[in-house]
């Protein structure tokens, strides 16, 4: 299935959940990270639950210590 993550375009390769996409990326267990699907924020609880379908497109945002 093809998707748009951060503006590229990828094909995940099994699966079709959030967190199938997130595994595949070695995203799933960072800590500090914000998903949205389609510009609507996913809760990380839901991102089993999450069907992706063809074209959507994630954006994944990870939180940067800085000052």
């Amino acid at each position: 299935m093809k998707l748009t993550v951060n503006d590229k375009p990828i094909e995940l390769q099994t699966g079709n959940s959030l967190r199938d996409l997130l595994q595949q990326l070695s995203l799933e267990n960072k800590r500090g990270i914000a998903v949205a699907v389609n510009a609507e924020v996913i809760a990380g609880e839901e991102w089993g639950k999450k069907q992706l379908s063809e074209n959507d497109r994630v954006l994944v945002i990870r939180a940067a210590q800085g000052g």
